[in-house]
């Protein structure tokens, strides 16, 4: 299969950039913005030049000195091999780290876009002489392999290299695998950044003022409903006048991804995700099964409460986000958030928080929302010889906090993990929401317990609900929606009534009956970056909630090993699979009843607000 340097990952949208936003200032203080320096001064500078140089030059060498002789090595032939792969890797990833990191900062700028383009393109015809060297290692035999394994220097890369020979049945040949390496900068990335730079441009009139897809989303949180029905109808309005093009969009690209599965093989459109996962297709059912199964007492229940504490006989889609009537307006400033998080991190480990803190001082974060940047929220870890990068859309509402707990998360994960090494540190997506959700519900639970108000606590608890709603319920539902494309594109090309129909379908069984669906929802599919970025990652942020919800249950049952254990978890990276990990907290996912623990922690803290109705 294909490998390609890291681009800087996907924003974590939902339930991010549906958290209250308006514009920064002082009552938030000074926001932190991004010091790339670390990665390098300038798309001019002889630093980066001199990495692709070497980058070149070093590509070039190792293909003349390594290809068609792989079967040869010995072990300690084969690790060396590996280590000028990775040192490969490592540079390169540097290089698209930095131009990614940028373009996000303003994907609206055409110099910026330009430079992340020329990068992309200079970078494949770089690696396209690399593309032989996967590909030739899954063609060893595997009493070879195992003779060879037995050189400790290769041995400790044999977690990436069994990753690697899960995808052996479905690799092509040299020159296809060559052909798609080289077409893909002009086949999805191409219409992968089309995506990204018209939804940039995309303006939204709502009463009076031209708002970005950021700020009108905002408005679907705002207090006022009837400032919310316009904000959707803004949206409904643009998204069906780009309809066409988002529609040509979806079907280019999931045909060309059933091209290529049906080329490789593969059995499901999901494979391919499950494989760079490191997950098992049964698990991932079973956890969507229960999910679904949990529909009508968790959100069906839950929304049927907002209905009534809205006073509403049914809800509309922009009521879904509204805030409660109890639900605090209070801007938390910048250095409150800061503190909150810290010391949540810090009660758990002081360790946590001395990982986390170099983030606020040393640019790494990049907080105040800014015209072109990219919407809501992630955490790229870039190269392990540099340090993770944050970005956010701050603009103090407690969800904006969540969302600095979760990301710093991942950001601790992402440094403990890189001592593993540039192809060990890499985390499968089943768990690379483990750090981020236990920051954020160390957090939740910080704020939660210092509240004596019963009115705040209820929106406190209630707000926590939906974002577990929206982590869970919301993403096993865009699984689904993902999953019927896929599925109704191998009969023909989709029109936009039909792709608006299975949306619908599915939003109605997951939100449940307290909701009806005004015209115009039906295209609100078009703007998930997700669908077009990374086809079936959306399952991978229900699976981290889960897991978490369980470890945090070994938590609070006072593990008096946990810290450690769990920190262990963190360093390791890619280096083991998610069995491996969990089996010191007694856990197994491959348990029917695993999910259901998860599940049961949301529908106890709905119970908790029904009978606050008593």
């Amino acid at each position: 299969m294909r490998q390609t340097p890291p681009l800087a990952p996907l924003p974590r949208t939902f339930p991010a950039s549906e958290a209250a936003r308006e514009g920064g200032g002082a009552p938030l203080g000074d926001l932190p913005e991004w010091n790339l320096d670390d990665l390098y001064p300038g798309m001019d500078s002889p630093e980066l030049r001199r990495d692709l140089d070497w980058a070149r030059n070093e590509a070039a060498a190792f293909a003349a000195d390594l290809e068609g002789r792989l079967a040869a090595l010995d072990g300690a032939g084969l690790a060396e091999a590996v280590r000028r792969y990775e040192k490969l890797q490592q540079v390169l990833g540097r290089i698209m780290s930095y131009a990614g990191l940028l373009y996000y900062q303003n994907t609206a700028d055409p110099a910026r876009a330009k430079f992340m383009g020329d990068m992309q393109e200079e970078v494949t015809r770089i690696t396209t002489p690399l593309v032989f060297f996967t590909l030739e290692l899954n063609r060893i035999d595997d009493e070879a392999l195992a003779r060879a394994l037995a050189d400790p220097e290769l041995a400790r890369y044999k977690p990436w290299l069994d990753r690697l020979r899960a995808f052996r049945p479905y690799q092509l040949s040299d020159e296809l695998e060559k052909f798609l390496h080289d077409q893909s900068v002009v086949g999805a990335a191409a219409w992968n950044r089309l995506f990204d730079e018209t939804m940039a441009r995309l303006t939204f009139e709502v009463e009076g003022e031209e708002l970005p897809l950021e700020a009108t989303l905002t408005l679907l949180s705002d207090a006022d409903r009837g400032k919310r029905a316009a904000a959707a109808a803004a949206l409904s309005e643009v998204f069906a006048q780009n309809l066409p093009l988002f529609v040509r969009i979806t079907n280019t690209l999931v045909k060309e991804k059933e091209i290529e599965d049906r080329w490789r093989k593969l059995p499901t459109p999901q494979m391919a995700r499950h494989l760079s996962n490191q997950v098992e297709p049964e698990v991932v059912q079973a956890l969507r099964d229960a999910v679904v199964a949990a529909y009508p007492r968790l959100s069906h229940r839950y929304y049927a409460l907002k209905a009534r504490w809205l006073g509403l006989d049914k809800l509309q889609h922009w009521d879904r986000n509204a805030p409660l009537p109890e639900e605090e307006d209070r801007k938390i400033p910048w250095d409150e958030a800061r503190r909150i998080v810290l010391e949540a991190y810090a009660d758990f480990s002081p360790r946590m928080a001395e990982l986390a803190e170099p983030f606020f001082d040393k640019g790494w974060i990049d907080a105040p929302v800014k015209p072109g940047k990219a919407p809501g929220a992630f955490a790229h870890p870039t190269v392990t010889d540099v340090h993770p990068y944050v970005m956010l859309n701050y603009l103090g509402k407690t969800r904006d906090v969540m969302t600095l707990a979760h990301e710093l998360g991942h950001g601790v994960h992402q440094r403990l993990a890189a001592a593993q090494g540039e192809l060990l540190s890499s985390t499968p997506l089943t768990l690379a929401e483990t750090a981020s959700v236990f920051g954020e519900m160390l957090t939740f639970r910080k704020l939660l317990a210092a509240q004596t108000d019963p009115r705040r606590r209820k929106a406190l608890l209630a707000g926590k609900v939906e974002d577990m709603i929206n982590t869970v319920v919301r993403q096993i539902a865009f699984y689904d929606f993902e999953s019927r494309v896929h599925e109704a594109r191998r009969e023909g090309e989709l029109t936009a009534e039909r792709i608006g129909r299975i949306w619908l379908d599915v939003q109605s069984e997951s939100l449940g009956p307290a909701f009806e669906f005004a015209p115009g929802y039906e295209n609100f599919w078009t703007y998930v970056p997700h669908f077009i970025h990374s086809p079936f990652y959306v399952y991978a942020y229900a699976f981290g909630d889960g897991l978490v919800n369980a470890l945090y249950a070994v938590y609070e049952e006072g593990d008096p090993d946990f810290e450690r254990k769990y920190f262990d978890l963190l360093a390791a990276g890619g280096a083991k699979s998610y069995r491996e990990l969990l089996a010191p907290f007694g856990l197994d996912a491959s348990d029917p009843g695993f999910w259901d623990k998860g599940l049961g922690l949301i529908a106890s803290m709905i119970d908790e607000l029904e009978a606050m109705e008593g």
